[in-house]
């Protein structure tokens, strides 16, 4: 039997489907404020101060400032959306209620494409780390990513106490890493070494590219943020989630915040400075050589990094999980992708897929030769994903206060719907800089069609016609229906 409606149909499942399908509360306030910090704290050790390069301190400061209020608006948005509409979900639900299936299946494609890349980003630093540690060659990088993920993927299928235990553990460490460097970087302040950038003819050493280098710098600043929209996944397995979640979203926020000027002021601030940051694919690991000098060694300093690595590393696993998840069990992706584990409760298939997919497009880069630089790729085609994403929720927000405005909301935003514009307009400007101001962005491009033309093919001609009624499809529905009655 099927029912129809906004082009798509719902066919009936067994009545096991949702038995097989469950997942296990768990999750309190400081769970999901360790998951949220977690999934983010590696762009506080690498990957920021590429903006250095791309805008000078200057302009990655400003840009940063961008970002922060994009990201205020983004994460008060979502935390209204996630308290009324509590779904493993996340994105994907939120504009199913406000945009329709199409709508939910485009932003949750995109989401998807953020999520499972974002992980192999990390994985590549971590496989670079540990090959400098045990002094393996390149060539042996792509079985260190394979060891990483096949023991990440094996905690979050150990159950979700498993994951958030381990998750609070290493997002302290992490954090606690930033709070010595933070702590000792401090005597070796000095302004200059963040200005010691030659600006170009007719600029600033505070904007040595000039106005054009903030724009430049827009996507290096995401990634002090990036991620933290991936809380409302946790809809499900969070104990009391209209009130857990806005309040994790918002304290991971606000961390995040602080911990973002403290490293980019006291990392820039320090010698090499700016200049020789820029370039580095450590900058923490620069920063503590000044502070502390080569005698620790390098193998040493290297874990001290790789702790911040791993953190984001396996938050961001659990949050694909629950992305694939979610769009399976509704039957946008293939609903044998949302089988879990019968006494664990965990995805066990989706985590599994989900690592095996972006393993094997880091692969496939890494194998096209050192002309295609499988971090930088990565690096692009995710914040891509992740703009697209943000743009979609908060237009998602703007059309839920317009469309559903006496649906419960447990949790409104002060920012309201001026906030969710500000934060809209900044990610599709983000989305525009990436195309004029990154050259490699064109094997991006390539990369992000191909990812969505598949997808769409796949919907357009296959899934639309087998939804199925998963709560977020049914909320949408009956919440709907209640508004056309009125």
């Amino acid at each position: 039997m099927k029912k129809k409606g906004q082009g798509v149909e719902y066919v009936r499942v067994a009545d096991h489907y949702f038995e097989k399908r469950g997942l296990r509360r768990y999750a309190g306030v400081w769970s999901l404020w360790a998951l949220g910090v977690g999934a983010v704290i590696s762009g506080d050790f690498f990957g920021w101060n590429f903006g250095l390069a791309a805008g000078g301190f200057g302009g990655l400061l400003i840009a940063t400032l961008i970002i922060t209020v994009m990201y205020a608006g983004l994460c008060f948005s979502i935390a209204e959306m996630s308290a009324a509409l509590p779904h493993t979900g996340g994105a994907y639900s939120f504009a199913r209620s406000a945009m329709g299936p199409w709508g939910a299946y485009i932003t949750g494609l995109a989401e998807n494409m953020e999520y499972i890349l974002t992980p192999a980003v990390i994985v590549v630093g971590i496989g670079g780390y540990l090959g400098a540690i045990f002094e393996t060659p390149a060539s042996v990088e792509p079985l260190w990513w394979l060891a990483a993920y096949a023991v990440f993927v094996g905690l979050n299928v150990a159950g979700v106490e498993t994951t958030f235990r381990f998750t609070v553990l290493i997002t302290a460490l992490a954090l606690g890493v930033l709070v010595v460097f933070w702590v000792t970087a401090i005597p070796h302040f000095d302004m200059e070494w963040a200005l010691n950038i030659e600006p170009e003819p007719g600029q600033s050493r505070w904007l040595p590219r000039g106005p054009s280098g903030i724009l430049s710098a827009l996507p290096f600043a995401i990634w002090f943020f990036l991620a933290i929209e991936q809380l409302p996944l946790a809809g499900e397995e969070a104990h009391t989630p209209a009130r857990d979640l806005p309040r994790g979203l918002l304290y991971g926020l606000l961390t995040l915040i602080v911990a973002a000027f403290l490293t980019l002021f006291l990392n820039a601030g320090i010698a090499p400075g700016s200049q020789a940051l820029g370039s580095s694919a450590e900058p923490l690991f620069e920063g503590f050589k000044t502070i502390f000098g080569a005698g620790l060694g390098a193998k040493a300093l290297a874990l001290v990094a790789v702790t911040g690595l791993i953190a984001s590393f396996h938050s961001i696993i659990f949050a694909y999980g629950r992305q694939i998840f979610s769009l399976s069990r509704a039957g946008y992706f293939p609903r044998w992708l949302s089988r879990t584990h019968h006494r664990r409760q965990t995805p066990h298939v989706a985590l599994f897929v989900g690592a095996l997919l972006g393993y094997v497009v880091a692969y496939g880069i890494h194998a096209l030769g050192p002309e295609h630089p499988v971090g930088a790729v990565l690096l692009n085609m995710a914040v891509f994903g992740a703009v697209i994403a943000y743009a979609l929720q908060m237009l998602s927000y703007i059309l839920l206060r317009i469309r559903l405005p006496d649906i419960d909301r447990p949790y409104r935003s002060p920012l309201g719907v001026p906030g969710a514009v500000v934060a809209l307009l900044i990610a599709v400007v983000t989305l525009a800089a990436l195309f004029v101001t990154d050259p490699i962005y064109q094997k991006v491009v390539v990369g992000a069609a191909v990812w969505y033309g598949l997808g769409l093919l796949w919907f357009a001609f296959y899934a639309r016609h087998r939804l199925v009624l998963a709560p977020e499809e049914s909320f949408a529905l009956s919440a709907h229906s209640s508004r056309d009655d009125r």
